[in-house]
């Protein structure tokens, strides 16, 4: 199974969604790209105190994934696009994409409303369309998470309103997939668990 390219340290955190062969494309001609996420999702965990932090949990989590892609040579990207008909060029737009190298699209979707999976899967089909990309890639949250910050964490949801119904996770991204929603285009999903979660409050 092409999921066991993917090493058994970062399934225990992640649930791993392939679809159209995303995940034997993506280690077969993007090797480095390949390397790299699975490199930063190796030491990926979310801390309470990340959590509970008020006005920064919203994009704190998505700015560590990130952060470290970008380190690693990846590019927020917005692509000018095209298309040609009778020589007038017909403007083709599309959304930035949060991370971008060698031919791999990769979007962070923590904790903003279910449309931008949409958003998302739009774009990737558009680029795959065009042959700007190979594949494309989402981190979100898995719906598990989602049920146990509701069950484990109510303080947390008043707080800060966040994680509701309508918000990004897996059950709401799978659905949009296999609907057609990409396209053509193979799509990659990691979604976090609550194994990566780390509880780091202090003793009290």
């Amino acid at each position: 199974m092409s999921v066991n390219l993917i090493p058994e340290s970062i399934r225990k955190k992640f649930d791993v969604f392939d679809w159209r062969n995303g995940l034997a494309l993506w280690h077969a001609v993007r090797k480095e790209e390949f390397n790299d996420v699975v490199e930063v999702l190796e030491g990926f965990e979310i801390k309470w105190s990340v959590l509970t932090e008020k006005g920064r949990n919203k994009t704190e989590i998505a700015s560590l994934l990130d952060s470290q892609l970008y380190a690693k040579g990846w590019l927020e990207k917005l692509f000018d696009t095209k298309i040609l008909v009778d020589d007038e060029a017909l403007e083709v737009p599309t959304h930035k994409i949060d991370c971008f190298k060698g031919r791999v699209a990769l979007e962070v979707e923590w904790n903003n409303k279910d449309p931008f999976f949409d958003r998302d899967l739009n774009n990737f089909r558009l680029l795959y369309e065009l042959r700007v990309i190979d594949l494309g890639v989402i981190i979100t949250r898995s719906t598990e998470f989602q049920k146990w910050l509701h069950a484990n964490h109510k303080m947390l949801l008043r707080e800060t309103g966040t994680y509701g119904a309508s918000t990004t996770h897996f059950d709401k991204l799978k659905s949009k997939i296999e609907g057609g929603g990409a396209g053509g285009c193979p799509v990659v999903v990691f979604s976090i668990r609550t194994e990566a979660y780390v509880d780091d409050r202090p003793d009290t």
